[in-house]
């Protein structure tokens, strides 16, 4: 038993340093998704988007190749189960990329502010957390269960075992599985690298490619670190199991779920069913990432609102995450990295919601 609570150990004290290193180089890139589609729909600038697709370059390639070689198993995450949830991953990504954009940004965002000195992300946190632990388990989670999920396709009956596009098109075309997984790999990952690096001023920023690089291999670090080293045989039942996470199975950054948990873990210290995992310990290791690089680099302010207005729009933008961020089973970072980086349709379809979501108020905004 001594053995399994080191493991669990081992995952969570991993997950902080490296969310500690996550919140470190995101704010020295000024890595935010909100702020990428920003710029492009507002001043047709692709900078920090050619940023955010090469995170999701390397995490592809990354967690692909781990689960190419056996080295974790992709399909046991949360984003690869066999139910579709369309309509849920849909129109929660739809809201949460409408409260991302009402909010100035998203929930790694308002982390990195946080650390910055920012006490209007530490109110808009807090009622994401709410917002979030009510769709988890409370009056939204009724909803959710009630109308959203129910509508979903199940792939099992097409006899598939995930719902990974390798495993889809493997299906498709008669060819191995792990040959449709390179293959694919192949294709997704060097036509991003070209569409990325065909811009010469992007190429000539060293800072934003190589913190990128390093974002996404954060996000098949935290892949290894819960589903190889932090998965075992549990004494209890002699089963093999994930320890250290929320959710009992692989897991890699995800931030809106998380955040609840962390005000769960918070309001019920002493409650001795809970346990510190591998989610709540990356929230507090970005927020303190982000405050080393604010101390060190001599940025750290204290922030308020600035009107009346922009208290409502950050407590709505706050509310919209929480509900979109768990009915689409994440975030920005969640869904938009470490989902991406799977393969999975689910994920492809709430990065669709986030984007979608996002550009439409940003046009309604600019009217």
């Amino acid at each position: 038993m001594e053995n399994i609570t080191n493991l669990a150990l081992w995952v969570v004290w991993g997950g902080f340093a490296l969310a500690f290193v996550f919140g470190i180089v995101a704010s020295k890139t000024n890595f935010c998704t909100m702020g990428a589609i920003s710029d492009v729909v507002n001043m047709e600038h692709w900078g920090r988007m050619r940023t955010w697709l090469l995170a999701i370059a390397v995490a592809v390639a990354g967690a692909n190749l781990l689960h190419y070689f056996d080295l974790v198993d992709l399909s046991k995450s949360v984003y690869q189960r066999p139910v579709l949830p369309w309509l849920s991953m849909l129109l929660g990504g739809t809201l949460f990329g409408i409260g991302m954009t009402i909010a100035g940004g998203c929930a790694n965002k308002n982390l990195l502010r946080l650390g910055g000195g920012s006490v209007r992300s530490l109110v808009v946190l807090t009622f994401i957390s709410i917002s979030s632990y009510m769709t988890l388990k409370g009056l939204f989670g009724q909803w959710r269960a009630n109308y959203l999920d129910p509508v979903a396709v199940d792939l099992s009956g097409l006899g598939m075992k995930s719902q990974s596009l390798a495993e889809l098109l493997a299906r498709l075309t008669g060819q191995p599985g792990k040959t449709v997984v390179l293959a694919l790999l192949c294709f997704v990952s060097l036509g991003l690298l070209a569409f990325i690096f065909k811009d010469k001023r992007f190429r000539a920023n060293t800072i934003q490619i190589f913190g990128a690089i390093t974002l996404g291999l954060l996000v098949v670090a935290g892949w290894y670190l819960t589903g190889h080293i932090g998965f075992a045989e549990s004494p209890e039942t002699l089963e093999m199991t994930y320890f250290g996470t929320n959710t009992r199975t692989i897991e890699s950054f995800s931030f809106v779920a998380p955040i609840a948990y962390s005000l769960e873990m918070l309001m019920l210290w002493t409650d001795k069913s809970l346990r510190m995992t591998f989610g709540i310990a990356t929230v507090s290791g970005v927020v303190l990432g982000s405050l080393a690089y604010a101390l060190s680099t001599r940025t750290f302010r204290w922030e308020g609102f600035a009107s009346l207005e922009d208290l409502r729009n950050q407590l709505v933008g706050a509310v919209l995450m929480g509900f979109g961020g768990v009915t689409a089973m994440g975030c920005t970072v969640g869904q938009g990295l470490s989902g991406i980086s799977t393969l999975s349709l689910g994920s492809m379809l709430t990065l669709t919601g986030i984007v979608t979501g996002a550009v439409l108020t940003m046009k309604w905004q600019q009217r």
